[in-house]
């Protein structure tokens, strides 16, 4: 921190803007090789999988042909937080997402809830793609091969099996990917990315060539309310967005190329959602598709008349956009917790880099972690876990720009959400909407895994603090520190070039 400037501290002690834009600069150890077109693949890759793939078999059932209106309430209610992320991104262009805004914003007790909310958010998200990927992964090897992996160890308890190995085996794969750094990483998800929406333009192509109009009616079978609550549920088919601001410390150009990729990705996924949603229902009924694991490669197969081939081709696609989500999401999950090792709330010998400059303890970790979850819990119980934490993100980083604007309204943005404060109260409004639609069990859930981190952050977190202790809470130096790569300077080191 400059010399003389005084040291903020307590629960609410916020880490300023150029502390944060310090963390970013060359001297954070991540490596700067992520462009504007890997970046938007990283969000296409986060978005288009598990959700239109698999989740919409498990919405189908409360909205019936509805389930395209669902898609579109769940994507405007993206779009007014993207909106804010876009902004907050731009102009605090670090790793962290909204853990790092909340800090500049709202906080450190507030940043460690956020920061806490995002480990399982991104956890439990990775391990639901991966128990999807296993049905689709069973539906092609039976289809081609005729080999059919044991119940027993192809799905998780309460669906009938004790042990979901292929999840298993996707997110311990990942994490090595993911070791061998980030230009690679990136450069493999766009390819997958390319692969999954080719595949799913042969989709809506074939779907609208088969359309059967009558399967629209009735529209709402459950009325407005199953339509809402569908789109609750859908709303994990949009998370994802908000993993391309994890990448602030590795993108080339943070402050242009961050909002693009954000907007942008939704965008392109809302689309495609929507068209594939039409493609579906239009190929067969809403009937048909209620609770099946790959509702897809059930609709081709159903409506198209192609021959198996087609439900294979679907199968393969949805096994490459579940790798890449897998991928993305775990790359998010890894460079949130580095950005808190970094800032002293977990311990420090976590944000251990190697020779690529990634993460690698943190990655090891959570790859082993997540795969344990993705071995032993349901599906459905995963998937709303996910949304609550997502939709707490949402709403702290909506009411992180409304506070921005008034704390330091002359801060460079480079982009900037339109009508504020209207635009990031509406998406707020719309995330507690939304959250009222989860079921009390997913609340209970969620507020037991928050009060587990109030433990930890008052028995350590607190204590640790580089902020509290007055190690870079203002304004960041560089220096070296072996265990970590990149350390922080003390109040006396000279102010950052």
């Amino acid at each position: 921190m400059a010399a003389g400037a005084q040291v903020q501290r307590g629960l609410f002690a916020r880490k300023s803007a150029e502390a944060l834009a310090e963390d970013a600069s060359e001297n954070s150890g991540l490596r700067r090789a992520v462009g504007a077109l890997d970046l938007t693949a990283l969000g296409i890759g986060a978005i288009i999988g598990t959700g239109i793939f698999v989740i919409i078999g498990e919405a189908i059932g409360k909205s019936g042909p509805a389930i395209v209106l669902s898609f579109v309430v769940a994507g405007v209610t993206c779009l007014f937080s993207a909106l804010s992320y876009a902004e907050l991104a731009s102009a605090i262009p670090v790793s962290g997402s909204a853990y790092s805004y909340s800090y500049a914003t709202l906080g450190e007790l507030v940043a460690w809830i956020i920061g806490w909310d995002l480990i399982i958010e991104y956890g439990f998200a990775v391990a639901v793609v991966a128990v999807g990927w296993g049905g689709y992964l069973q539906d092609l090897l039976s289809s081609l091969f005729g080999i059919h992996i044991p119940t027993s160890i192809a799905a998780p308890p309460g669906e009938g099996g004790t042990f979901n190995l292929p999840a298993v085996v996707l997110v311990l794969a990942i994490a090595a990917l993911l070791t061998a750094g980030v230009r690679e990483s990136a450069r493999t998800n766009t390819v997958m990315v390319v692969t999954k929406i080719t595949i799913l333009l042969f989709f809506i192509v074939v779907g609208f060539a088969s359309f059967h109009g009558s399967n629209f009616s009735p529209f709402q079978p459950h009325g407005f309310n199953g339509t809402m609550d569908a789109a609750a549920l859908i709303f994990f088919a949009y998370i994802g967005f908000d993993a391309v601001s994890t990448s602030g410390g590795e993108a080339r150009n943070p402050g242009r190329d961050l909002p693009r990729a954000i907007v942008g990705s939704l965008l392109i996924a809302t689309v495609i959602y929507i068209l594939v949603a039409l493609a579906a229902i239009g190929l067969a009924p809403a009937s048909k598709l209620d609770g099946s694991k790959a509702p897809l490669t059930d609709a081709i197969r159903l409506g198209a008349g192609l021959g198996s081939w087609a439900g294979d081709l679907l199968s393969f696609g949805a096994l490459i956009a579940i790798t890449s989500v897998v991928l993305t999401i775990l790359y998010g999950q890894t460079r949130i917790f580095f950005a808190m090792a970094r800032d002293g709330l977990v311990p420090r010998w976590f944000a251990k880099l190697n020779a690529r400059k990634t993460p690698v303890r943190i990655t090891i970790v959570f790859g082993v972690l997540v795969a344990a979850l993705a071995a032993f819990i349901p599906l459905s119980q995963l998937a709303e876990l996910v949304n609550i934490g997502t939709l707490f993100a949402f709403l702290l980083v909506n009411a992180g720009v409304v506070i921005l604007r008034h704390t330091q309204p002359d801060m460079k943005r480079g982009f900037r959400t339109p009508l504020v404060p209207y635009v990031p109260i509406a998406g707020a409004a719309l995330c507690i909407w939304l959250m009222t639609k989860l079921q009390a069990a997913t609340w209970w859930r969620f507020g037991i895994w928050l009060v587990v981190g109030l433990v930890i952050y008052f028995a350590y977190s607190r204590h640790h603090s580089r902020v509290q202790r007055g190690d870079g809470g203002d304004g960041l130096t560089a220096g070296r520190d072996d265990r970590l790569g990149p350390r922080v300077g003390g109040p006396q080191a000279p102010a950052a070039r």
